[in-house]
């Protein structure tokens, strides 16, 4: 990756943040100058559109479901229709229905919004670890994966997620991910269709003979999955390496020195640790928000006491929200070059109609749902995924991500994401809490009872006796409508379930062995199903050994 190249990007999303009027306004007109002639610019009249308050009128919010329509007939062979040139890829990931979305993705979005976004995200890294990508054989990408098996549309272009992209194949040689050119990572051809957890060993155990200075994550369950996956895995990886082979076939030099070495750590400390292998890794690219930032504390320790983590930019597969600019542990400022953004007050729904607002009329200290509009076809596409201003850098506001748009309710209260997350931190915090996971369950009403939550918790120390008293009063401060509903007797109390300390990395195992590629495995606050719920809880903390 070529460093000047990220500066120079990192230059310029820093001389947008004091002009963002200036910056939508232009974005938004290049948008309409290039897309006007397209079906959708035509049936939407976007011809005769010169500003925002034109487009808003002219164009409804819409989802990406609500697009599909439109990216259809793009994907059965017309042409011109969301955009003038033609998709390339299409980036998936399961909507909130469940179907997998078909993103667009199209060389004038690769060339200007996606790339240019994702070489300012390493400007921060780079400022503090100046060194830190500049040996390619040191950097552990975990996140990215663009020899991985890929599905294809139903017209047979690809639909991959953003973690599968070869950056070359847009004329990009410099910004294949950094860790991908190292020679050791590649994976024989005759292992290339092994499943997502068998690929993750791969990389696991190559990279366990490397000198990594640098872990790119940005998922943080996969980071908080790899101490686990060394856990797990270390025996088979000592054999791999003494051997000199990968799964059992030949592929590298016997090493039995180092075999030995990885083989004396877990004789002394009971396991293998990452910063038992890469004493010298100095750093972790990471989402640090929502409940990873309740657990990432704990995992750094095993990757080392000097390893710092830095920010990974804010985006869903529709575009890109935020790149960080400092240091700051969770929040970037609005990637302002990139997309036309609109925002719609979070405590209520967002609808075709909905009032929005632009990035200088946000208040500080609240929620909003996201729209979004680029040159790569999503014209005001409303995401699943709320932000919250913490501030401002410059006149851009500087968001966080809280959680998903979606909403619990037992006794007509409107429980989000972002107020379960932000209960649940209050209430850790009043009581020492530390824990590795967590998420919700809502048990509906009973005969005489009220609708319960209960919280799964796999703690990081002693499990914190109060933490449900604490919480059952935190879900009242930031839910007015749960308050009510305990006082009316029409929600019981909540239940904290104490479970094993790995059962929420045996989910994430399992589903991985299922079939689900790592980038895409989350944290979930609100599970979507009740089976899921039953194996998290089904062995308690008596059984964590």
């Amino acid at each position: 990756m070529q460093a000047e190249r990220v500066r120079a990007e990192h230059r310029r999303l820093l001389d947008s943040l004091d002009r963002p009027e200036e910056v939508q306004r232009d974005l938004l007109t290049g948008i309409l100058e290039q897309h006007a002639g397209t079906s959708f610019g035509r049936e939407h009249g976007l011809g005769a559109v010169r500003t925002i308050d034109a487009f808003r009128r002219a164009v409804p919010i819409r989802t990406h479901e609500e697009l599909m329509p439109w990216i259809g007939r793009a994907m059965d062979g017309e042409r011109n229709v969301l955009t003038t040139d033609d998709p390339v890829v299409y980036f998936s990931s399961s909507g909130s229905t469940g179907r997998e979305k078909h993103i667009p993705v199209t060389p004038s979005y690769m060339r200007q919004t996606f790339l240019p976004f994702y070489y300012a995200a390493f400007a921060p890294l780079l400022r503090t670890l100046p060194q830190a990508l500049a040996a390619p054989n040191g950097v552990l990408n975990l996140w990215q994966d663009p020899t991985a098996p890929i599905a294809r549309a139903r017209n047979g272009q690809p639909h991959i997620g953003a973690s599968q992209v070869d950056y070359r194949k847009f004329g990009e040689d410099s910004a294949v991910g950094p860790g991908n050119a190292a020679p050791w990572s590649r994976i024989p051809d005759e292992l290339a269709t092994a499943g997502p957890w068998d690929r993750g060993y791969y990389k696991l155990r190559l990279a366990a003979e490397q000198d990594i200075r640098v872990v790119i994550g940005v998922n943080p369950a996969m980071v908080a999955g790899l101490p686990y996956q060394l856990r797990e895995l270390w025996p088979r990886i000592v054999r791999d390496i003494r051997a000199g082979t990968l799964d059992g076939r030949p592929h590298t030099t016997p090493n039995p020195e180092r075999a030995d070495e990885i083989e004396r750590y877990a004789r002394t400390f009971g396991t293998v640790h990452p910063y038992h292998l890469w004493p010298r890794l100095s750093a972790i690219l990471v989402w640090n928000s929502a409940l990873a930032s309740l657990y990432l504390p704990r995992v750094r320790e095993t990757y080392g006491p000097g390893v710092q983590l830095f920010s990974a930019p804010i985006a869903s597969c529709e575009g890109p929200a935020g790149v960080p600019v400092d240091r700051h542990p969770s929040g970037a400022p609005l990637y302002l070059p990139g997309c036309v953004y609109e925002f719609v007050p979070a405590d209520g729904p967002v609808t075709a109609d909905s009032e929005t607002l632009l990035p200088t009329e946000l208040d500080e200290g609240r929620d909003y749902h996201l729209v979004f509009s680029h040159i790569g076809g999503m014209y005001r596409c409303a995401v699943t995924d709320l932000v919250r201003v913490i501030g401002h850098i410059g006149r851009t506001p500087r968001i966080e991500y809280v959680g998903r748009n979606t909403v619990r309710s037992a006794a007509g209260e409107k429980l989000t994401e972002a107020a379960a997350l932000r209960a649940l931190r209050a209430a850790c915090q009043d009581t020492g809490a530390e824990i590795r996971n967590a998420t919700y369950h809502l048990d509906p009403a009973q005969s005489g009872t009220g609708g319960r939550y209960r919280l799964a918790v796999a703690f990081a120390g002693p499990p914190a006796t109060d933490l449900a008293t604490a919480l059952d009063t935190r879900l009242s401060e930031h839910c007015p409508g749960y308050g009510a509903g305990r006082r009316a007797g029409a929600i019981a109390p909540v239940e904290v379930v104490t479970v094993h300390p790995d059962a929420f990395l045996r989910e994430w195992e399992r589903t991985i062995r299922a079939g689900q590629r790592p980038p895409r495995v989350k944290d979930r606050v609100f599970l979507p199903g009740d089976d899921v719920w039953h194996r998290i809880v089904s062995t308690g903390p008596e059984s964590s050994g």
